[in-house]
């Protein structure tokens, strides 16, 4: 199926692009009959558990299985989750999110938190739904951190990859992310900045209260934005020397090349997020890269996850989400077809 992504005029700026998705925009309400969901815990090796949501629908055991990474702070509540879910939905498929470890309905039992190069909780969920439906083709969707993520995964997996899922989604990534974290830093990125900040500060001064190990990271109630945050709390309580250390070891961008599975790559020039330049480096290292697996569409204009199209605002429709959804399907398809 072909549909032509044309931006809504009606959102003529990277920001009103971005705002619309969490202000304007209506998806089913999650534990409706639109949007049936249970939540399950799982207990994961090292003594902790993560959370998954799960949409209620088939039961074939060989049905495609969607798995869905989240952005910063998000989760159920968040538009693109929703919209996923709803994707899914129509085509027949099973469709989970995996809530990273701070994001579910209580704390976590071990210090350690999430971040954007975080990926063995992911993988060690890939693996188990591999285990528990192997004659499902499956597909992952990774969107904002979750999106740096999974490429970040996908290109730690290398050709491994190919034995867990048939394709792969990434949407609204920061690739790089030391110049995202300053470039949300900047004007008007500080709205969102200041958005994060007013509920990561919040988790991190409960860790170090509940956690004697952690007690000398109290300066974290005075951080004012993300990349003193980062240095505050995320290195020090997963391993990395600094917020620079822990952005250089975690970006995506040097791990692009190495993926091997069908992958599709999904930004905004125009996302406020991180600089367009950055956009031009992901092609570079796409293009050099031994493999033809990763497919880059940089549409120019759509914001931070919004890609939002349409005539007028009552009869909009989402472009990203919509895009994901398909690419995947065609995965699953060309999966049907071999031999």
């Amino acid at each position: 199926m072909t549909r032509e992504y044309r931006p809504a005029w009606w959102l003529p700026d990277p920001h009103t692009a971005t705002l619309w998705g969490r202000l304007g925009r209506r998806e089913p309400r999650a534990h409706s009959p639109q949007l049936p969901v249970t939540t399950e815990r799982w207990d994961t090796p090292d003594g902790d558990f993560v959370e998954l949501v799960r949409l209620k629908g088939p039961t074939d055991p060989a049905t495609p299985r969607l798995l869905l990474l989240h952005g910063l702070e998000g989760g159920l509540h968040s538009h693109y989750v929703r919209a996923m879910f709803r994707e899914a939905q129509a085509r027949g498929w099973a469709a989970d999110l995996l809530l990273f470890r701070s994001c579910g309905s209580e704390p976590n039992r071990l210090p350690r938190s999430y971040h954007s190069g975080e990926t063995s909780d992911p993988l060690w969920v890939i693996t188990q739904l591999r285990q528990t439906f192997p004659s499902a083709p499956l597909g992952v969707v990774g969107v904002s951190l979750g999106g740096n993520v999974l490429c970040k995964l996908l290109g730690e997996l290398g050709e491994r990859a190919a034995s867990l899922i048939r394709g792969a989604a990434a949407m609204s990534v920061p690739y790089d992310l030391a110049r995202a974290s300053r470039q949300i830093g900047r004007s008007f990125g500080t709205v969102y900045e200041q958005f994060f900040l007013k509920s990561l500060i919040p988790k991190a001064l409960g860790k170090i209260n509940r956690h004697a190990e952690l007690a000398g990271l109290h300066p974290v109630s005075r951080v004012r934005t993300l990349w003193d945050f980062d240095d505050a709390f995320t290195a020090p309580v997963h391993g990395f020397a600094s917020a620079a250390d822990y952005y250089a070891r975690a970006s995506s961008l040097p791990y692009l090349d190495q993926i091997a599975v069908p992958t599709l790559l999904l930004n905004a020039v125009d996302d406020p997020f991180l600089p367009p330049e950055v956009l031009s480096e992901v092609q570079t290292v796409v293009a050099n890269g031994s493999s033809d697996h990763v497919k880059t569409e940089f549409p120019a204009r759509g914001g931070h996850v919004g890609f939002t199209a349409g005539r007028w605002p009552w009869s909009a429709w989402y472009y990203g989400e919509w895009r994901a959804a398909e690419f995947l399907a065609q995965t699953f398809s060309a999966t049907k077809a071999r031999p």
